[in-house]
């Protein structure tokens, strides 16, 4: 790991000492100086008041120009959504509002995008986030050299943290794409104007830029992160573009990244785990990640009534393992466990079987209501049009037990997604009752 270098411990002192003269920023193909975003900074900074500022905005200047301004301001930052409903907008707001459990200390405020229920707000205070940035840039050996491309929201902690507030630390450019958000038409365009060395994303949006194939500047690494990446993804993405592909896990509630594959790290570490823990320990509590240290929140704020933490330790409703070489291998989600007839289940690692089949190019796995074995294993599948529709049951039937064996394919024409990127599980349950069964399950005994 890279020796943590000195740097800001405030966020309202981020742009301090940086070379003025310096690149900070790429907005409609002009550069911002390092000097010219932080007068502009002052001068918003002397308007805002107020204990918690919400922030609102694409990945544009005046967002990140608002956001940092509150932050010498003084004020609790709230990232949110542009795209919120006006009814979800004002139920956020309504919780911003003077939250129980809020200190002096705190530097912003973070919503998780829960698709139900209500938001839960978990407080990043500025030594947790100096040192959930920090993390990223050591990993990463980031430094004045490097560029990136804003692919992911800055409303959210993987583009926040990982791309603009590491980037700027480093004090190195970033590139706010033309629409305020990640575009495939301009993405390659936009990496080549920034003589980009690296990107972040989700596997989505790397699933996109691999199926498209424009060329990009050579770059140090591609990093991955907010939802599983297929094996077969990253050596695609690898041998299309000549660099390493490196797997990072996080949540909100570790300040974005807990751990990260590193430069240098071999074949099978880059494409099975996601690495090792970024300043953090860590620890598997009956197959559970568990984790503590300088990054982990202190809890929710607000009237929140779940307890994440078992003895300190966060929990983090994710399944897992560490391998003898200390890498951390998430094998899916306690609360996503499907149970057929007592057998329990990991939808995510169907999805991996399935979506390794040729002509599937997206695959996701939710249990349905089932009146004979409690719950139904079935598959929504992105395909080709020359898919053809026995391999895909036959290729599970030679990788999977009997019981894990999707009754049901269905054919979707895309997965739905939550704002983060991941696939949106409560969506897609009602979406394969609602779409006919294309593409035929097999016959299968419980097992």
């Amino acid at each position: 790991m890279i020796a943590s270098r000195p740097g800001w411990h405030h966020l309202g002192d981020l742009l301090a000492g940086a070379p003025r003269q310096s690149t900070a920023l790429i907005v409609d193909r002009a550069p911002v100086t390092y000097g010219e975003l932080d007068d502009l900074v002052g001068t918003r900074a002397s308007g805002i008041s107020g204990r918690v500022v919400p922030v609102t905005g694409g990945n544009t200047l005046e967002y990140v120009v608002t956001l940092l301004a509150a932050a010498r301001a003084g004020a609790v930052v709230a990232p949110l959504d542009p795209a919120l409903p006006e009814a979800e907008r004002t139920r956020r707001l309504a919780l911003l509002d003077d939250p129980a459990g809020l200190r002096d200390g705190d530097a912003m405020i973070m919503l998780t995008s829960g698709t139900t229920g209500t938001p839960k707000l978990v407080p990043w205070t500025h030594q947790s986030l100096s040192a959930g940035v920090h993390a990223v840039v050591d990993s990463y050996g980031l430094t004045a050299q490097d560029a990136t491309v804003a692919v992911m929201p800055l409303f959210h902690g993987h583009g926040l943290v990982a791309t603009l507030l590491a980037t700027l630390t480093s004090r190195g450019t970033v590139l706010l794409p033309a629409a305020g958000r990640f575009s495939a038409h301009t993405f390659a365009a936009d990496m080549a104007a920034a003589n980009a060395t690296w990107y972040t994303a989700v596997p989505t949006i790397h699933q996109i830029v691999a199926r498209r194939g424009d060329p990009l500047p050579p770059l140090r690494f591609i990093r991955s992160c907010s939802a599983p990446l297929r094996p077969d993804l990253v050596s695609e993405l690898e041998q299309r573009f000549d660099t390493q592909v490196l797997a990072a896990y996080g949540m909100t509630e570790t300040t974005h990244q807990a751990a990260t594959a590193r430069l240098g790290a071999d074949a099978q570490t880059r494409r099975n785990t996601v690495g090792v823990p970024s300043g953090l320990q860590v620890r598997i509590m009956n197959g559970e990640i568990c984790f503590r240290g300088p990054t982990v929140m202190r809890g929710y704020l607000g009237t929140e009534p779940a307890d994440p933490f078992a003895d300190g330790w966060l929990r983090t409703g994710d399944l897992g393992a560490v391998d003898p070489d200390g890498n951390l291998i998430v094998t899916g989600r306690c609360k996503n466990l499907i149970n057929r007839g007592g057998e329990k289940i990991s939808p995510e690692h169907v999805e991996q079987v399935v979506a390794g089949c040729p002509g599937v190019l997206q695959a996701a796995v939710v249990g349905v209501p089932d009146a004979l074995y409690g719950e139904q294993v079935t598959a929504a599948v992105v395909i080709t049009a020359d898919t053809d529709p026995d391999r895909i049951a036959e290729h599970c039937r030679t990788l999977l037990a009997p019981f894990e064996i999707p009754q049901r394919f269905v054919a979707v024409p895309a997965l739905p997604q939550t704002p983060k990127g991941d696939v949106d599980r409560a969506t897609l349950a009602v979406m394969v009752g609602e779409f006919p069964t294309r593409v035929s399950g097999p016959a299968c005994s419980a097992g």
